[in-house]
């Protein structure tokens, strides 16, 4: 299927708005290991017809689809649906970074597809050191030879750490921490502070290589039951004094939201109402700029 998704393209302006972080999964054609326990309400198709209306509604121009799966054909179902849509801008797909040969033939055989990234539920593995490994390093260095991103999923302190260790180590690579490294916003409401503050400095280290940037996603599920706009803030502004609206980018995180929010609107409209207070410029950023620079995206739907 290689090539073909680039031909449904069209050129796409850097100044409209691009929801960053948007899954789509089928599970009775893919296996997804983790939808099960709290997530299994969502244990059923995804797909990209599935949110359009409400993409339309919120005025969300293109979308960058992130798999969901370490697996071939998970990939294949985000390719088959960046080619039913012009709307998607970019996918960030899944590799065998520890398989160096492997990993090497599908980003070349993808060279002529919307992929922008790679990643991997690094939070999944067995192996707490599974992100410093050496073979994976070498899978790595792949992506920052082909200006490709590395999205990583820093869901505990402990992988936050890394990723500062992990950019000292690739200074060539564009990586990108998704769900802002899930901030403590539940216990923060709760009155307890000291994993905020760990979280707080944590972020700020990260915040220092310049090549990192951040998504800002997943804050309603991070915020817990009963959480409103205000909720969010903290976390938002924090992002903002550590990155600045230049390395940040907005992401739904839909359909994966629907834990946390009763519909796609809600977790979308909450997230931008936290940028009312940023410059026209940086909310742009944030809202579209930032995706479209760090992932490439009018480079890459303009040349194919």
């Amino acid at each position: 299927m290689c090539g073909a998704v680039g031909a449904a393209y069209r050129h796409a302006m850097s100044d409209t708005v691009v929801d960053a972080h948007l899954h789509v999964w089928k599970p009775d054609a893919v296996h997804y290991p983790w939808l099960a326990g709290q997530h299994t309400p969502l244990a059923r198709p995804f797909l990209l017809p599935d949110v359009t209306p409400d993409l339309d509604q919120q005025g969300v121009h293109r979308v960058v689809l992130v798999q969901s799966a370490d697996n071939r054909a998970d990939c294949e179902l985000l390719l088959l649906q960046a080619l039913s849509s012009p709307r998607v801008a970019g996918v960030v797909a899944w590799v065998p970074l520890t398989s160096t040969p492997d990993a090497a033939a599908l980003l070349d055989a993808w060279r002529r597809e919307p992929v922008v990234g790679v990643t991997h539920r690094v939070q999944d593995e067995a192996d707490p050191q599974w992100l410093l490994r050496p073979d994976v390093h070498d899978g790595l260095r792949l992506l920052a030879e082909r200006g490709l991103t590395f999205d990583v999923p820093a869901h505990t302190p402990q992988l936050l750490r890394q990723v500062v260790e992990l950019a000292d180590r690739h200074p060539d690579l564009t990586i990108v921490v998704g769900h802002l490294g899930m901030p403590p916003l539940a216990t923060l409401r709760a009155g307890e502070h000291r994993d905020w503050e760990r979280w707080s400095s944590l972020i700020g280290d990260v915040a220092a290589a310049p090549h990192v940037v951040a998504k800002l996603t997943g804050l309603p599920q991070a915020a817990g039951p009963g959480w409103d706009a205000a909720h969010l803030r903290p976390a938002v502004e924090r992002a903002l004094t550590a990155f600045g609206p230049s390395r940040l980018m907005l992401g739904s995180d839909w359909p994966t939201s629907l834990l946390g929010a009763d519909s796609y609107a809600t977790a979308w409209s909450a997230l931008v109402g936290t940028l009312d207070e940023v410059g026209s410029d940086g909310r742009a950023a944030v809202l579209g700029g930032t995706a479209d620079r760090v992932y490439g995206l009018v480079r890459a739907t303009s040349a194919l």
